[in-house]
């Protein structure tokens, strides 16, 4: 134990010994320089070196994109980024449902507010729901009474309020729109054969649109025609369409031409298939649609 204090004083007498480090010239020995050292000096100045060097890579590696070179670092680095690019897809996802659903709503209000992606179905179910529910035997009175009926209110509509009287009442001068798109005319205007109308055939599901504009009149289910609608235009003309699946307005509402206003369909007791039976009247008489409409 002596030994060792012994050893450590002397060791620590050691480190305050002065060295003296001289500098000279090979060639010629002239002294160029001389240095007093001592063995504590030089390790501290060896430590503070080093210490500076330590701190200087430290500050170095933290404030620049060396640190990216670290093994492990880029791994959390492109974590962060993954996270930010997440949400920006995101925010971008978000974008585009808003414009998907602002292009929806712009096409419902070109096509008159109506979305008929998914009528088919529907028409199909509900025309098996009409069939069953209105399948009783007509009765024979009860037609007379209907068809008479009918006939008072087509005379009764010519003095009707959503009448627009116009000075011209020539139907040369008005455009008429094509109620089926696509149509073919399976039976022509009878009026012998109280046939006062064409009928269109068309698919099940199929959109039908205003011929003019105007003010709907009648929106309703009746046994033989099935779903109707009819509609005032102005220059006393009124337009009905027949045996419809599914009825998209009603009455009092205001439709523009070529505003989708029902589903064609095969309900009531004198369809026999998916068509549409289309009317066109004027001044309380049928006229026959193909003198003003190519289908």
């Amino acid at each position: 134990m002596d030994k060792f204090k012994e050893r450590w004083g002397e060791w620590l007498e050691g480190l305050k010994n002065t060295y003296r480090l001289v500098v000279m010239n090979d060639d010629t020995f002239e002294e160029v320089g001389s240095y007093r050292l001592t063995r504590l000096n030089v390790y501290i100045m060896v430590s503070s070196i080093f210490v500076v060097l330590v701190v200087l890579v430290t500050m170095i590696i933290a404030f620049t994109s060396l640190k990216e070179y670290i093994p492990g670092y880029g791994d959390v680095n492109l974590k962060g980024k993954s996270k930010q690019l997440e949400e920006q897809v995101y925010e971008v996802e978000k974008e585009l449902l808003a414009r998907e659903a602002y292009i929806k709503t712009i096409q419902k209000v070109l096509t008159g507010g109506v979305d008929t992606t998914n009528y088919a179905a529907e028409a199909s179910s509900e025309m098996d729901y009409d069939t069953a529910e209105f399948n009783v035997e007509p009765i024979a009175e009860d037609y007379q009474l209907r068809t008479e009926m009918e006939r008072e209110a087509m005379q009764s509509l010519d003095n009707s309020n959503f009448v627009t009287p116009q000075v011209d009442n020539s139907l040369e001068q008005l455009y008429f729109t094509t109620p089926v798109r696509g149509a073919i005319v399976s039976d022509e205007f009878q009026p012998d054969q109280d046939h006062f109308g064409v009928d269109l055939l068309g698919s099940t599901g199929s959109t039908i649109y205003a011929t003019l504009g105007g003010v709907i009149i009648m929106s309703d289910y009746t046994f033989e025609t099935g779903y109707v609608i009819g509609i005032q235009h102005s220059n006393n003309i009124i337009s009905f369409y027949k045996h419809n699946s599914k009825l998209l307005k009603k009455v009092g509402d205001k439709v523009q031409a070529g505003q989708a206003i029902a589903i064609i369909g095969n309900t009531g007791e004198l369809s026999e298939g998916p068509h549409l039976h289309f009317e066109v009247w004027h001044n309380s008489k049928p006229i026959n649609p193909r003198e003003f409409l190519v289908f």
